[in-house]
């Protein structure tokens, strides 16, 4: 069984550099695999580990360096993830803005909270995931702004924020982190009235006693591709040449081929691409083999 732990921590992290060689000696160590971001503005990640503690002692490790981090967790039969993967950006999520986490804090609303929130047909319910996450699963009556990407979420502000004035809004993501950036984009808005899920769909699944104002499944960035309202693997899969997730039936549509296309890229890409991914795949199955 794999333990499976997602964190964040929006802080000021000038020697966010110097933390990688450690880090990555103490994964490796305790066979830890998946994606640790290193930012200026702070730490996300998302691990996993079938060896007993190892993302305790993670969990140890970080609270000794950069101060207390939260791990949220969940549990899969095999790894969602093939590689450790340690990287330093300039951001903790691509946002086109200048806005820093740790500059803007929001007003958090915990799941029982959230609940009550989102039952209140006066508050707006904004998910600030792409379009892709928002239709395998999100909160009853919530607000898509049918995003490409998290940098496409500031024009959707921009455009609708006569509709959001004098409003209690209520915002979400997968774990939290795309919140802490989005709360940039609404101040400049002259939007102040932001509630965020503390910990975001993740927590909320995995501490919220009444589940009934969720419908669907969660998109995760890792192998597992989305989990269900219990946090275990769906029954999704992956278009390895968009990223996108697709159901049973999607993948018995024509333009499906695995590892090359599907229904929703296949007129996004070109004859050279999916040659391209063909070869890959090819290269794929014959090492697996």
């Amino acid at each position: 069984m794999f333990k499976i732990g997602t964190f964040y921590k929006c802080f000021k992290f000038s020697k966010y550099q110097e933390l990688e060689d450690g880090l990555r000696d103490h994964c490796i160590k305790r066979q830890i695999k998946g994606t640790i971001i290193l930012t200026p503005e702070g730490i996300n990640a998302t691990v996993s580990s079938d060896k007993d503690k190892a993302l305790e002692d993670l969990n140890l490790y970080l609270n000794n360096l950069v101060g207390e981090v939260m791990f949220r967790f969940s549990f899969s039969n095999t790894s969602p993830f093939k590689r450790l993967k340690i990287k330093t950006r300039k951001e903790l999520v691509p946002s086109g803005t200048n806005g820093k986490c740790f500059n803007h804090k929001g007003k958090y609303l915990t799941p029982a909270e959230w609940h009550n929130f989102v039952q209140d047909s006066k508050n707006i319910i904004i998910d600030v995931r792409n379009d892709y996450e928002n239709k395998v699963g999100s909160f009853r009556n919530s607000i898509s702004p049918d995003t490409k990407n998290f940098r496409e979420f500031k024009y959707f502000l921009k455009k609708n924020k006569q509709n959001f004035k004098g409003k209690n809004i209520g915002i979400f993501c997968t774990g939290g982190i795309r919140c802490e950036k989005a709360l940039y984009s609404f101040e400049k808005e002259g939007l102040t009235d932001i509630y965020q899920l503390k910990g975001g769909i993740l927590n909320f699944l995995s501490e919220s006693k009444d589940k009934s104002s969720w419908q669907g499944d969660c998109f995760v960035f890792d192998e597992r591709v989305t989990v269900t309202e219990d946090l275990t693997p769906g029954d999704f899969r992956q278009c390895y040449a968009c990223r996108r997730p697709l159901s049973k039936e999607d993948l018995k549509r024509s333009e499906y081929k695995k590892g090359i296309s599907c229904h929703n890229c296949f007129l996004e890409k070109s004859d050279s691409d999916r040659i391209r991914y063909a070869e890959r795949q090819k290269q794929f199955d014959m090492k697996k083999s």
